[in-house]
């Protein structure tokens, strides 16, 4: 059984705090969300209150009956209210939709400066995708791994948003002098977009173990190796954290990936990639400039054979 909790306080400290990430307008959470995680932890509150505390939000009402029936629940019915959610999937579970639904929301209503909105949310729910897939593989929690996968950089269209001038400049390095983002954030603010947003998670009263999940979201192939994290749903995530995307925020990532998939039993790289494309397909918003992460497999696999001819 994982401490999440002591990894938590371990990690962040018992006294959790967002005062060092100054010049930024951090989220807010719904008040309907706030309500039902600390409802949710009373063993005697009933569906029907909860079902109550997310109806009061029609906004999140909508978006959780979107979110569930969306996602590969393995459910032989369509969700068509809250009391219908919480009674189906738990709780605990309908706990994690409405974290997801919450942080989703708290985008920018404004245009975003650095970030296409579309080719965002196709990467986040590819990474959520392939982090269920590898927690399969993992034997571990399936649902947590694709929610923090989903979640994991949440923060960053306020980041790039408001602290814009920064961000140009480390989109713009040359791959020569590219290190990952969170040590060029870590060298430029003292803090990055992972420590940051657990501590947001934290302010709004979220599960460790969730929290835990997006702080190490960017430790790659090295939480493998840890004693409580490398068979659980932080190791997932930290995977599908090598994933590319349009920031390249881990440089070679994927390289890391083939090079796993190389060792590790079980794990076909371009067969993951197929099988998270095919989910990923029905669900991804329009964006002409997206590039799949099957896409990117494929020219993985194209460019090894040139190079063998």
């Amino acid at each position: 059984m994982i401490d999440w909790s002591g990894i938590r306080a371990s990690a962040l400290g018992k006294e959790c705090s967002t005062d060092n990430i100054p010049n930024v307008q951090l989220p807010v959470l719904p008040a309907a969300v706030a309500e039902f995680s600390q409802k949710a932890d009373d063993p005697d509150c009933s569906i029907d209150t909860l079902s109550a505390i997310v109806e009061s939000d029609t906004g999140l009402t909508c978006q959780l009956l979107r979110s569930v029936n969306a996602s590969n629940n393995g459910l032989k019915h369509r969700i068509v209210s809250p009391r219908h959610a919480i009674a189906a999937l738990g709780i605990r579970r309908t706990k994690l939709h409405l974290i997801t639904a919450a942080l989703q929301n708290s985008l920018p209503a404004r245009k975003l400066k650095l970030i296409n909105l579309p080719s965002f949310w196709n990467a986040n729910l590819e990474r959520a995708l392939f982090a269920r897939r590898l927690a399969r593989l993992l034997k571990t929690d399936e649902e947590l791994a694709f929610a923090a996968g989903l979640l994991q950089d949440f923060l960053i269209p306020v980041l790039t948003n408001e602290l814009d001038h920064d961000y140009v400049h480390f989109m713009s390095l040359p791959d020569a002098d590219r290190t990952s983002l969170v040590d060029f954030e870590a060298k430029t603010f003292e803090w990055d977009h992972a420590g940051a947003a657990a501590n947001v998670m934290f302010d709004w009263g979220f599960p460790d173990d969730l929290i835990c999940c997006v702080f190490f979201h960017h430790r790659g192939l090295s939480v493998l190796a840890d004693e409580q994290l490398g068979h659980s749903a932080a190791a997932a995530v930290a995977l599908a954290g090598l994933m590319p995307d349009s920031i390249r925020q881990s440089p070679g990532g994927l390289l890391q990936l083939e090079k796993l998939a190389g060792i590790w039993d079980g794990f076909d790289l371009q067969a993951v990639a197929k099988e998270v494309f095919d989910e990923y397909e029905p669900q991804a918003l329009e964006s002409a400039n997206y590039i799949p992460f099957k896409v990117h497999c494929e020219k993985l696999l194209e460019t090894a054979a040139a190079n063998k001819a």
